[in-house]
């Protein structure tokens, strides 16, 4: 939720994740959390796709990132270009190849490169020859310096790509950071449209950079560049929010230099100011005699169980039309309307002659059927071999970013649990991402880190509030941010001279990727994330969730060795879960060198040994593993697992801490059930 006191400069708005984004018109920053209660009022079913289908800089996509597969789509390359670097894309850039030749900090060179040569008529150039004045030129949208700093980013990115330096999510990502730079020092008041005729003082700052902040949701995102009323027949899922302009004013010629540096195509610009052809981009939303029709054919075409749509009483279309539209298509039962004061909405406006305000519409479309997890079985393969396939839905992610963690794979693991479990065991919990999402009524959490448990339990037996408040106590006692090493190194040492579990958990959240990382004498050793970590807005939500849940369930926690857990009161009806290091991978949590127990041949077999136990027993259980990595098979789990059903998950490793960039990997599910 946004803060309700949070107040905005007239170039930049923050989202939910903590990140500065540009002005947009229309933009949703300060409607996301009226978004977001008309679909916690309305929508049962959590998880599936949410579709932002006129995304403009991607708030509404961002904000619900977390949450659902995201389908995001604007006709705007340069909206296009946001999306892919921070909806579609779940990682931030490695820049491998950069670093081979030196270029440790592509932003930084960007930033700090020092331009020796440059011609304002050079078309090499066509930022400073179109929109920077000089001898050909009038137009006052950079200074001079911003211009051929502009110029010279976008050739090197550009040349960057072309000689293979950069793949397709490190080239989005570095276009974004400057699309997202940019206003901050354009001479406008926010749009394209026209430049200020004396130069704002805005101006005469140095270009920078904007380190995007990226989310992982574990999802297949994807983004679109393309007209809504053509793609919208494509696509399908639980919610769709529509967002649609509202005025006469066409985007593509108040953002048209956005638009250029985006696709950097050398246009034919005209008039004074320098307008590139934008006939293809103009919407028949802002099109009085088009608006209507346009938006039927929009919602007829809708294969979205849940529209949410926002439009301002001053729009084009009339409130009554879009009631008429949204009931023709819909369930009339299902209709909703509420309205937010434009004064809350945006403060700067006031006419008191005419009360303008925001309507957000809810309405529940009937669509027959709807799947938002498919499985794809091998039905007539009688091998032990069998395939899920499925879209992630609503789960809760742990608030720690321990190394080996399933929250990605949980669509594939969960469905593949029994129904019907009485007790939960998980053996090797690590980050608890599994336990806490399981349905079971008793969970029992094991790791043999006992430093992870007593975080964890530290979690169960307080209160959210009061976790809340240690956790800022220890940020502003630090001051804590994304670029202050020097507090990150001071409660570092303060924690290995006096361990205690809110110091690590907030040491985790300023760590470089999130990790926690000791030494052979269990001090904690990670170090700092610079320009990457912090205590953000979804941290906080993914935390409180967290011990929510820990406080809902019945749940009990121990760090023992696997084989000195008593699993003699389970029974048919309980399961255990096994997610050990693997044998054939190496991580921080089985190399022997971290104060905790290493992890070999001897312990492999011990761990087939417990479970043929448990079978034996009558016990069920579900052992996580891996048959083939980096060119490494284990041949003993193989072999071993011939006895039981193996399902194949589909992983992606390119953003793990045992990353496989050669070669393939193939891991499993092993279950005797």
């Amino acid at each position: 939720m946004l803060p309700k006191d949070k107040k905005y400069d007239t170039i930049y708005e923050k989202d939910v994740l903590g990140c500065d984004y540009m002005r947009f018109i229309g933009s949703k920053v300060n409607l996301l959390a009226n978004i977001e209660s008309v679909i916690n009022q309305n929508v049962q079913e959590r998880g599936g796709v949410f579709c932002d289908i006129f995304s403009g800089t991607g708030s509404v996509a961002r904000h619900f990132k977390p949450y659902y597969e995201i389908h995001s789509n604007d006709a705007l390359y340069f909206s296009y270009v946001i999306q892919k670097a921070t909806i579609e894309n779940n990682s931030e850039p490695s820049f491998e190849k950069l670093k081979d030749i030196g270029i440790l900090d592509p932003i930084s060179f960007l930033e700090d490169t020092k331009i020796r040569t440059y011609n304002y008529n050079d078309d090499k150039y066509f930022i400073a020859k179109n929109y920077t004045p000089h001898d050909n030129c009038s137009r006052m949208y950079f200074s001079n310096k911003n211009a051929v700093r502009i110029d010279f980013i976008r050739n090197t990115i550009e040349a960057w790509k072309k000689t293979g330096l950069l793949n397709e999510l490190e080239y989005f990502y570095l276009l974004a950071a400057l699309i997202e730079g940019v206003p901050s020092v354009s001479n406008t008041t926010g749009t394209y449209g026209a430049y200020l005729k004396q130069w704002d003082k805005r101006s005469f700052k140095e270009l920078e950079l904007f380190r995007l902040d990226v989310i992982d949701n574990g999802r297949n995102n994807k983004c679109y560049n393309d007209d809504a009323l053509k793609l919208i027949d494509s696509l399908e899922g639980n919610i769709i929010y529509i967002d649609p302009p509202y005025n006469e004013r066409q985007y593509a010629s108040n953002y048209h230099i956005l638009e250029t540096i985006s696709k950097y195509d050398y246009p034919e610009i005209r008039g004074i100011t320098g307008l590139r052809p934008y006939k293809e981009q103009k919407s028949p939303f802002c099109i009085k005699a088009q608006v209507n029709e346009a938006f039927e054919y929009l919602i007829s075409k809708t294969k979205f169980e849940n529209i949410v749509m926002s439009y301002s009483n001053d729009g084009i279309m009339s409130e009554n039309v879009i009631e008429t539209v949204l009931k023709k298509f819909g369930l009339p039962e299902t209709y909703k309307r509420y309205t937010i004061p434009y004064r809350q909405y945006k403060s700067k406006k006031d006419n008191k002659q005419h009360t303008l305000c925001e309507y957000l519409f809810y309405i529940k479309k009937h669509i027959e059927h709807i799947n938002y997890f498919y499985f794809d079985f091998k039905e007539n393969d009688k091998s032990t071999t069998s395939r899920i396939i499925a879209e992630n839905k609503k789960y809760i992610k742990s608030p720690t970013n321990y190394i080996g963690g399933k929250y990605k794979v949980l669509p594939q693991i969960m469905p593949n649990f029994p129904s019907d479990i009485h007790t939960f065991v998980d053996l090797f919990s690590g980050g608890c991402n599994v336990a806490i999402n399981i349905w079971a009524d008793k969970v029992y959490c094991n790791d043999l880190n006992s430093i992870i448990i007593e975080l964890f339990e530290y979690f169960k037996s307080h209160s959210v509030e009061k976790i809340l408040s240690e956790v800022y106590t220890v940020i502003d006692k630090y001051q804590l941010s994304k670029t202050n090493e020097e507090g990150f190194i001071s409660l570092r040492k303060a924690y290995n001279s006096n361990p205690n579990p809110i110091d690590l958990y907030v040491l985790s959240c300023y760590s470089f990727n999130y990790q926690f990382r000791f030494n052979s004498n269990h001090e904690y050793n990670n170090p700092f994330g610079k320009n990457r970590s912090q205590f953000s807005e979804t941290m906080k939500n993914n935390l409180i969730k967290f011990v929510n849940k820990l406080h809902e369930i019945d749940i009990s926690f121990s760090s023992v060795d696997f084989l000195n857990f008593d699993i003699s009161l389970l029974n048919s009806g309980d399961l255990i879960y096994c997610d050990p290091p693997y044998l054939i991978t190496t991580g921080s949590y089985n190399d022997g060198n971290r104060g905790f127990k290493d992890w070999g041949i001897k312990e492999e077999k011990a761990l087939y040994d417990f479970l043929d136990k448990a079978d034996s027993q009558g016990i069920r259980f579900a052992l996580s593993n891996v048959f083939e990595h980096k060119g490494k098979t284990n041949d003993v789990l193989k072999e071993w697992a011939k006895k039981y059903r193996v399902i194949d998950i589909n992983r992606d490793y390119s953003n793990s801490s045992y990353n496989t960039s050669q070669g393939t990997s193939r891991e499993v599910l092993i279950v005797n059930y």
